[in-house]
């Protein structure tokens, strides 16, 4: 499998551009929290030999735990990658450093398309880090038809076979979508008839369970039909179960940006720009693409992973797979950012969300 390869062939490709501690000094850290599955593991020990900057990389299963986290005081990071509207609520929440971008150049490295967007308007707090879509991932051993909508994940016919995502955005936007509503919509009117499609089929047995994480082994064991989810996340799924296929249904979907940025209490501030900018370059996200299977945002890294899958593993890449992974602008263009919203409506999720009682 290409993980397994990708393991054997690894090399260490980035040089000591940054220097390491001196003997006697105390060890420098930088403390991260991303999502699960969501680096190659290598590049931490490269950063650390490249720096001498110690990492303790942590995880989050959803940003609203991300968030939970932050504002329950439970949390000592830096450096965070949350999504857009997460982002987006940070800022307006004053939890947020600005960034010294002379000490990140690799930022020059990122496509233009990914900066100055809604949730960072000036870009002063945020460094991306990958993008991507959500979509229905199914498989087509257990499923008869071809999926193309929304409504199989409200459909009795798939009962007990259907995974629902594990945070109230993402499942509720599904029923917005559906319905034909903006998935930024603050008519709470809207959010009730989008939740009224789940907890109908709730109701009905539809839902196995919600998942977040979880969905690799159920999905990747034949263990559920249909889920929601990432497409990069499909395409390490599909590794191991080649029956698995991911659709961007009809009715348009989510594209979002994960976001690399520094905590307003970090104590490590220097350090986390370290972190961003070495995961920033050009290297880094070569092999990142290739370990996660999500698309960077760096234009040289968007441009050469073709021909890098194609001299690491001595075969072409599937461009199905690869537009996947980095979705064409006639799919973007059915997909909508999630931004912020206002907190009476974050409040009515969180409380239909509880009643919905998965």
């Amino acid at each position: 499998m290409k993980k397994i390869l990708a393991l054997a062939l690894a090399v260490l490709m980035l040089s000591g551009t940054l220097t390491g501690c001196s003997g006697g000094e105390k060890q420098r850290v930088v403390n991260v929290c991303s999502w699960g599955e969501y680096i190659d593991t290598d590049l931490i020990t490269q950063f650390e030999e490249a720096t001498g900057i110690k990492v303790n990389y942590q995880t989050a299963e959803s940003n609203e735990a991300l968030y939970s986290l932050l504002k329950s005081g439970g949390a000592d990071f830096d450096v965070i990658v949350p999504s857009d509207y997460m982002i987006a609520r940070l800022i307006a929440e004053d939890m947020l450093a600005e960034l010294n971008y002379n000490n990140i150049p690799n930022y020059a490295k990122i496509d233009q398309r990914y900066k100055g967007l809604s949730y960072d308007p000036e870009n002063k707090y945020t460094v991306p880090y990958t993008w991507g879509t959500m979509g229905i991932i199914y498989n087509s051993s257990m499923v008869e038809e071809e999926i193309t909508s929304w409504s199989a994940m409200f459909d009795e016919k798939y009962a007990g076979n259907v995974l629902l995502i594990g945070n109230s955005r993402d499942a509720f936007a599904m029923g917005l979508l559906y319905l034909g509503y903006d998935v930024n919509t603050t008519n709470e009117a809207e959010i009730r008839e989008a939740y009224q499609l789940l907890a109908n089929a709730n109701a009905k047995g539809v839902y196995q369970g919600k998942v977040m994480d979880e969905i690799f082994q159920k999905m990747e064991g034949g263990n559920a039909a249909i889920g929601t989810y990432y497409a990069g996340d499909y395409l390490t799924m599909l590794e191991n179960n080649e029956d698995l296929r991911y659709v961007v249904p009809e009715e348009g979907s989510n594209w979002f940006v994960d976001a690399m940025c520094v905590l307003k209490s970090a104590q490590h501030k220097e350090e986390a720009e370290a972190w961003i900018n070495f995961i920033a370059s050009t290297e880094a996200s070569l092999k990142n693409m290739d370990y996660i299977w999500y698309a960077s945002p760096n234009t040289e890294a968007l441009e050469q992973y073709p021909a890098y899958y194609e001299e690491t593993y001595g075969e072409p890449l599937d461009m199905e797979l690869y537009e996947i992974m980095a979705a064409p602008l006639e799919v973007l263009e059915r997909c909508e950012l999630y931004t912020n919203l206002p907190s009476d409506i974050l409040n009515l999720y969180n409380d239909l969300w509880i009643q919905l009682g998965i």
